[in-house]
């Protein structure tokens, strides 16, 4: 059981900092389909820049890396009003082609990882002796202990301060808040390099934090697993916390189970994750409301 939480909590880490930076962009009104594209982006600039400099500066790097794939969408999406869903899927086929092709060109190898420094797990003396959850919460990587503190500060952010008020009336009625005095255009432009730039540490938590190493397409998935615990959460930080927690124990259960060597093919036990986050969009999907403005172009001036 005790493995179970903590494989659980290890596997929601990485979802956690993708899904909080993706629902920043969401609220604001731009579609995050492109963190899947952010979180590589983020996982292979951590390692290859921690492999020569060090893991602070490869989680700098992450960062940087998934702002500017972000940037690029805030382009597309905002300036040039293309089709958000369009552009987020096109950013992520780039994001998987250039992470394979960079992998291969700086370690020489494409499927199998060069070992890379990486965040080794912090022990909270005392908390972590606790029966049961004490391992599982208590002697995790840093990523962890800074995944919760982050989700309340979004969440106070968001409620509780007057630009994250604004950046609902952006998301919501954007002709609204322009006429209102608001810079919507730069209020988007900063929701969505956020979002980036935090899916991009998401991906640091997988590749230095968890895995020290880089496997084409390694994040398989979790990008759109976070834009899943977005919706499944009804857009709010906290729900969105609970959401991932729930993927990473559907994570944590098939990898446990091929542990135990229960007679159940890899690939069916593989799937897991995956049928949780379709059957809890059909159960709870529709409870939450979307940003009014979400996915919506908009044009200056329009009303």
């Amino acid at each position: 059981m005790t493995e179970l939480l903590s494989n659980a909590v290890t596997a929601a880490t990485p979802l956690i900092f993708v899904a909080l930076g993706g629902l920043i962009a969401e609220r604001a009104g731009i579609l995050s389909i492109s963190l899947e594209g952010y979180m590589l982006t983020g996982a292979f600039a951590a390692v290859a820049i921690s492999h020569t400099s060090g893991i602070w500066a490869g989680l700098a790097a992450a960062a940087i890396a998934g702002g500017l794939i972000a940037l690029a969408h805030a382009f597309l999406c905002i300036s040039a009003r293309l089709n958000q869903i369009i552009s987020g899927l096109a950013l992520n086929l780039f994001a998987l082609g250039i992470t394979g092709f960079l992998n291969s060109f700086v370690f020489g190898e494409g499927q199998a990882g060069t070992q890379v420094p990486g965040f080794s797990p912090l022990k909270i003396p005392g908390l972590s002796s606790i029966p049961v959850v004490g391992p599982a919460l208590f002697d995790q990587p840093p990523f962890t202990y800074a995944a919760v503190p982050l989700a309340i500060a979004v969440s106070f952010f968001f409620w509780k301060m007057r630009p994250g008020l604004t950046l609902h009336a952006v998301g919501e009625h954007p002709a609204a808040a322009e006429t209102r005095g608001v810079p919507v255009f730069r209020y988007r432009y900063l929701a969505v390099v956020t979002s980036g730039a935090l899916a991009g540490i998401g991906g640091a938590a997988l590749s230095i934090g968890i895995l020290d190493s880089f496997t084409d397409n390694m994040t398989a998935g979790r990008g759109y697993i976070a834009l899943a615990a977005i919706v499944f959460a009804g857009w709010r930080p906290l729900w969105a916390v609970g959401a991932c927690l729930l993927f990473g124990l559907a994570d944590a259960a098939q990898v446990s189970a091929n542990a135990l060597n229960i007679n159940v093919p890899f690939e069916l036990l593989a799937t897991a994750p995956y049928v949780v986050t379709i059957i809890a969009l059909i159960i709870l999907g529709r409870r939450g409301r979307a940003p009014g403005g979400l996915g919506i172009p908009y044009l200056r001036g329009a009303r």
